[in-house]
């Protein structure tokens, strides 16, 4: 199994999501750095998901999850961060596709919209999940960078 180097964050709705997926990820070797917040008392998220996105964004971290009540919010932040690819996930398939297709570095989850159980099987999908290169590879350097293509 690969580990990887993981910074995550939520507001007050992810938290107790955030906490059982850094607990897990922990548990299975990776190292992972909480950007907060720390506790279920009404916060902004985008205090705690921007600095998730701009230390992955730096290569300080290999991959970034972030997490509140949809999970759009969350994404909509992330992927203002040049360099970010975060993908909304609400299924396995969508894990999947998020990172064979996208190349995603940040998953967004959404904590009133899947169990916590099937939050925790979308981040091992997702991470255990490689980009397919080829055909998409074209569409990354096209998101990253227009007019270089």
């Amino acid at each position: 199994m690969t580990t990887f180097t993981i910074a995550i964050g939520s507001d007050h709705a992810g938290f107790h999501t955030k906490e059982a997926i850094k607990a897990a990820l922990l548990s299975t070797g990776h190292s992972v750095r909480d950007f907060g917040t720390d506790s279920d008392i009404a916060c902004d998220y985008p205090d705690f998901i921007r600095p998730v996105a701009e230390a992955v964004a730096r290569g300080e971290y290999q991959r970034g999850i972030v997490l509140g009540g949809s999970g759009n919010g969350e994404a909509m932040v992330a992927n203002r961060i040049r360099g970010i690819r975060c993908g909304l996930c609400w299924n396995e398939q969508t894990a999947i596709w998020s990172r064979a297709h996208n190349d995603a570095n940040v998953l967004s989850l959404g904590a009133r919209t899947v169990s916590q159980e099937l939050a925790l099987t979308i981040v091992r999908v997702w991470l255990a999940t490689p980009f397919e290169g080829g055909r998409h590879l074209l569409r990354i350097r096209k998101i990253d960078d227009p007019g270089a293509v």
